[in-house]
């Protein structure tokens, strides 16, 4: 049996990014055979993957990237169970390789994007499993989108360090400076204000059907003896308050000087300026862990299992 040195430990390790003893053991299982002992990790990782595919995984990161022509925009969300996992280099390395895939490919969902293969050979999902292993979480791909826009550009806006990311499809003539200040402006305002819908044309009839009916019950309970003309006041006003909330180009405008201009008019009067044609065709707003059960912390619990384990 060949002799498991440090330096042979050492070179598995910045290999594999796998803990020390897990390095020596892998040797130690191969007879020191550097590429049998890169195969017993992955596939120890896999167990590893495996045992936590159950844990729950809500913080992590969302990575919005642009390509280099400002056609294409990518946005992933990718989750670990902790935000201190979030903050690793190496997790982030992970999040940035999965971004820069989904741009070079023309995958439609999560499980296509596992499937392809990287440069070096590896599909995504070995790599996800090596990650796993390495880090010693549960990590999952959650979701990404692609927009290309042809005639025009996307633009990008990342929130504190990646809990927010937008990105906002625009179709435009003009391309400068001011045109691109405004995409940035509109993405921030979508990171902010939470709009549903990008504009009133998204929304669905039966929606719109399903708002009026509820506002028109409420405002007979509020007004029962109000002749109709009233109440229907009441709810197209309350219906389009409600819209001017949830649609992103109907929104007042936050960096608005008089506290009333909407997202808009804001859109329009940078495209009279620019002696632009401009339209914000749709937007993409991540926010790590959206809708996901949050795991409760107890670190004093967790410290003391991985002590009895």
């Amino acid at each position: 049996m060949a002799a498991i040195t440090a330096k042979m430990v050492k070179e598995l390790r910045e290999k594999s990014g796998a803990g020390m003893m897990d390095c020596k053991k892998a040797l130690t299982a191969t007879d020191g055979d550097m590429d049998k002992a890169i195969d017993f990790l992955r596939e120890n990782g896999k167990m590893k993957a495996a045992k936590k595919a159950d844990r729950i995984a809500a913080e992590g990161l969302c990575y919005a990237e642009v390509s280099e022509d400002e056609k294409t925009g990518v946005a992933v969300e990718i989750n670990s169970e902790t935000d201190f996992v979030a903050k690793n280099e190496k997790f982030q390395n992970f999040v940035a390789t999965v971004a820069d895939q989904i741009m070079k490919t023309d995958v439609a969902d999560v499980d296509a994007l596992k499937a392809s293969t990287l440069a070096d050979g590896k599909t995504v999902d070995e790599l996800l499993t090596e990650e796993i292993a390495t880090i010693g979480e549960n990590i999952k791909i959650r979701r990404f989108v692609k927009i290309v826009e042809e005639n025009g550009f996307v633009a990008s806006y990342t929130h504190m360090g990646g809990k927010i990311v937008v990105l906002v499809d625009v179709e435009t003539d003009v391309v400068n400076d001011a045109v691109k200040d405004m995409a940035k402006n509109v993405a921030m305002q979508a990171a902010a204000m939470r709009p549903q819908y990008c504009s009133r044309n998204e929304i669905g009839d039966d929606f719109l059907a399903k708002e009026k009916e509820i506002l028109l019950a409420a405002a007979k309970n509020e007004k029962p003896n109000a002749p109709e003309k009233v109440i229907n006041g009441i709810v197209m006003g309350r219906l389009n308050k409600e819209l001017s909330e949830i649609c992103l180009l109907d929104q007042v405008y936050v960096k608005a000087e008089d506290g009333k201009q909407s997202v808009a008019k804001y859109v329009a009067q940078v495209a009279k300026e620019n002696g632009a044609k401009i339209n914000v065709k749709g937007f993409v707003r991540f926010e790590t862990g959206e809708g996901l059960e949050k795991k409760s912390e107890d670190f004093a619990a967790e410290v003391a299992a991985q002590r009895k384990a």
